[in-house]
């Protein structure tokens, strides 16, 4: 009798040890995939929050940016579809198109405009940088660079003498004025593939096509973002933007300018820099946003260097809402979701009460909110893993994800300069997988030949499928290995088992 009570007294006093409010111990965390954990904590309050952490050892896990229908101007998308969109496609990782991304965990990222769907401030995606964090305007947000590291940026400055076009060849240089903005006289505007499927510019402009050694980022001075130009439109307008290309766009005496300095096959290098402030946009900050993978914007940093910060006087901060949270220390990425605005289930947290749950019970020493109540959403593994207070997923604008890297597959069914026919009417995409707009459709037994490709991607397997660079009688793009053949007979797939069945009869 005296041992169990004693055996009792000690669970006891270990159970005050533990962190407030933790329900579920660290042995409880369950592997979503190599080196990515989930868990659901219960909370005093009551409140359930739902956290996946990231190894952040693991080289083959990354953090990205998710685009609501894979464009800015596209409208909003439920999280759960922005992970299926990105899940299976190609990665410019480390600036180069060598690996596949398959997601395991997503949540929901910052405000936008209800009525455009565009998320405030700025946007990097997989090494593009797609939409202007605002000059001098505070917060920026959290970052993940292609070195592994992270940060939470504070006020973001773009000084005009670094972002740069430069024509290498021909030693001229003009200024970048915006980013998948409207046309300019004042200089060129530099749209990516995430602006839309096209520049939707009018007639009357100059506008150059890029084809990009890799995406055109934060990349200052002699880092500059290589590409070689492939096409020059004068007057024309709305150009069509390819997955690895960008379209510098110009009107007026600019537009001029930008005509006089290109030529097809020519060099272009991007310089884009970002000069950065502490969130006073006065105290010069550390951070090098050089070469930054992904970053969205946030709004509260409610934990800094391990200390909590508080908003007093910001209803947004010291109520309870639900939330989503990206929080870190050197060895784990947590996404954080909370629900709130459900009593006797979950009621919210303050950003006090998060700083308090990052901190003590997670033990990260940085952490960012991101927009909350009906938009908090945690996705993991093909599943919405919380409750939305509104009863569903929101649609919204962005997201962050972790990624698991994985080596790329490739055909070797055909080769550049091979020439094809296509089995039936065909679907000519802007890049290598079914999340790309359709460019163009050509009809059943349309001849093509199939392109080089600078980027090595030709034959490339993604998103279930794998993908050849053609060319048709006006059209180049990308088109499914399965509604292709060479001639003989054989189709797409079925010729690659048929070549694989000859090599090991050859073989013996």
């Amino acid at each position: 009798m005296k041992f169990r009570i004693a055996a009792i007294f000690l669970l006891w006093s270990l159970a005050l040890l533990r962190p407030a409010g933790v329900a579920l111990s660290a042995a409880e965390w369950a592997p979503v995939g190599e080196g990515i954990e989930y868990q659901q904590f219960t909370l005093p309050g009551p409140n359930q929050a739902y956290v996946a952490r990231m190894d952040r050892s693991r080289e083959d896990l990354i953090v990205d940016s998710l685009l609501a229908q894979g464009s800015l101007y596209a409208g909003t998308e439920a999280v759960s579809g922005m992970a299926r969109r990105y899940d299976g496609s190609v990665v410019p990782w480390a600036g180069s198109w060598d690996t596949l991304g398959r997601v395991s965990v997503a949540i929901n990222g910052i405000f936008y405009d209800p009525e455009t769907g565009i998320p405030e401030t700025g946007m990097i995606q997989s090494g593009w940088y797609i939409k202007r964090f605002d000059d001098l305007g505070g917060g920026s947000g959290f970052a993940w660079k292609s070195d592994g590291s992270a940060f939470v940026g504070g006020c973001a400055y773009h000084e005009s003498d670094q972002q740069l076009v430069q024509f290498i060849d021909r030693g001229r240089n003009m200024k970048i004025v915006g980013i998948n903005v409207e046309q300019s006289h004042d200089g060129v505007v530099v749209y990516t593939p995430q602006f839309d499927p096209n520049t939707h510019t009018s007639d009357g402009g100059v506008e150059v096509s890029v084809e990009m050694l890799r995406p055109a980022g934060i990349s200052p001075g002699s880092r500059m973002a290589i590409g070689y130009i492939r096409g020059i439109r004068d007057g024309w307008g709305s150009t069509p933007i390819q997955f690895d290309h960008v379209v510098l766009s110009a009107r007026g005496e600019a537009g001029k300018r930008l005509l006089e300095s290109a030529g097809i096959g020519e060099r272009v290098g991007l310089t884009q820099q970002i000069t950065h402030f502490e969130t006073d946009c006065q105290t010069y900050a550390n951070w090098d946003w050089s070469n930054t993978f992904a970053s969205i914007g946030g709004s509260f940093n409610f934990l800094k260097e391990s200390e909590i910060l508080s908003f007093d006087d910001n209803l947004g901060a010291v109520q309870r809402h639900p939330r989503t949270v990206v929080c870190f220390n050197d060895d784990f990425i947590y996404f954080v979701v909370v629900d709130g605005r459900q009593p006797g289930y979950s009621i919210g947290m303050t950003t006090d009460e998060l700083g308090r749950f990052c901190l003590d019970t997670l033990g990260a020493e940085w952490g960012i909110n991101q927009d909350g109540g009906g938009s908090s959403t945690m996705w993991v593994n093909g599943r919405v893993v919380n409750r939305p207070s509104d009863g569903q997923e929101r649609l919204v604008a962005n997201g962050l994800a972790m990624v698991a890297l994985e080596p790329l597959d490739r055909s070797t069914v055909f080769h550049p300069g091979d020439p094809i026919l296509t089995i039936a009417p065909a679907a000519v995409r802007l890049g290598p997988g079914d999340h790309y707009a359709v460019l163009a459709t050509v009809p059943q037994d349309a001849s093509g030949v199939i392109l080089p490709h600078i980027n090595g991607l030709n034959g490339v397997f993604a998103k279930g499928v794998f993908w050849w660079r053609v060319a048709f009688e006006g059209t180049q793009g990308w088109v499914s290995q399965d509604d292709i053949f060479d001639g003989s007979g054989w189709v797409g797939s079925l010729k690659s088992v048929h070549d694989k069945l000859l090599r090991i009869w050859d073989d013996g």
